[in-house]
């Protein structure tokens, strides 16, 4: 469940066609905040799915789309921050979909220390939500918690910390509880 907890109204965008571009593929949580954004905007913008936030920033300067929502969590967001060619224009918090750790639901025994990917910004949840019957292996990464959901079907890797809408699209069950991250999104526009 997506909860809205705060809202900074966010400035129109200078120029450019109305979209909004943000990290994918689809189940993201970026791809939820967008979805949340475009309700504040007129006519209902659609969302773009990069697969890195800097490809959507790209954009952005490109004036393929006309907003960028980036996680405050992300660990590269004082890029966007510190460019001299876009600009703040808003900001709100919102929970991400439900996170947690998952695994094919087709697949069969896994080992004490089975392989986990994950985006590198929720490392910290695979030691929280990891079930005790198994040791914390080192973690991989992805561009995105839907691409680590992808790894894990296409049998890559044995679990993946993810979100529900993503596990859900890659045919994946849940070995683990779940949580949601409560995160700041920030809005970005061409100056």
């Amino acid at each position: 469940m997506t909860i809205e907890l705060g809202w900074i109204d966010v400035r129109p965008a200078p120029a450019g066609p109305p979209a909004i571009g943000t990290l994918g593929p689809e189940g993201t949580s970026s791809e939820q905040a967008a979805r949340l954004l475009r309700t504040r905007l007129p006519d209902g913008p659609p969302v773009v799915l990069r697969t890195t936030y800097e490809q959507a920033m790209e954009d952005l300067k490109a004036g393929t789309v006309s907003h960028v929502v980036v996680a405050n969590a992300y660990r590269d967001i004082h890029h966007f921050y510190m460019a001299d060619d876009i600009a703040l224009a808003g900001v709100f918090v919102m929970d991400t979909p439900l996170y947690g750790i998952a695994r094919r639901a087709d697949g069969g025994p896994l080992s004490d220390r089975p392989s986990v990917v994950t985006h590198p910004s929720p490392r910290p949840l695979v030691g929280q939500l990891l079930p005790g019957a198994y040791q914390l292996p080192d973690v991989a990464t992805a561009d995105s918690t839907s691409q680590a959901a992808q790894a894990v079907a296409e049998r890559r890797y044995d679990l993946a910390l993810t979100t529900e809408p993503a596990a859900t699209r890659h045919g994946l069950r849940f070995i683990s509880r779940l949580r949601p991250i409560r995160m700041v999104w920030s809005v970005f526009v061409r100056t």
